[in-house]
């Protein structure tokens, strides 16, 4: 038996989340599009693609397909608990965008509740003190055990 590679949260969630269309989608709900022709335009995603991106997501529990007409049926896509968690990932996700990747001013803006421009910021739990790369300490890390076979 040999070591395989890290088992790793991050790898789980990407094979959930980790497809441009999915984050896509994601964005729009957050935004407050929720039918399936808002999302569409919105992210510019094909029919077809987005039909399987939004059933994945629908699967894996970060949205709730709900019906809103009869006839036709007709539904919408709204988060669920596992899907707002998400929040923080994609506003993080943007931030990263505006300061890395796009050029001139950031293309979305949010205010928070105080007023302020919104900069989000990670921070621990406990101590409520920004989570820097030096202050962290890695506590366990595991690898997956591959069966070589006879």
């Amino acid at each position: 038996m040999t070591e395989g590679p890290r088992d790793c949260s991050i790898a789980n969630a990407m094979e959930v989340i980790g497809e441009r269309w999915s984050l896509l989608a994601l964005r729009e709900v957050f935004f407050g599009a929720r039918r399936f022709d808002q999302i569409i335009r919105n992210t510019g995603a094909s029919r077809d693609i987005l039909t399987a991106r939004l059933r994945k997501l629908v699967e894996a529990g970060i949205l709730e397909k709900r019906l809103y007409e009869e006839h036709p049926p007709r539904y919408e896509y709204v988060l669920t608990e596992a899907g707002h968690a998400l929040n923080h990932v994609l506003l993080n996700l943007m931030a990263w965008g505006d300061k890395y990747v796009t050029e001139g001013p950031p293309p979305t803006v949010w205010r928070h509740a105080c007023g302020a421009e919104l900069a989000p910021e990670t921070v621990c739990a406990h101590c409520r003190e920004p989570v820097r790369e030096r202050d962290m300490t890695l506590v366990r890390s595991t690898r997956r055990v591959r069966d070589q076979g006879v």
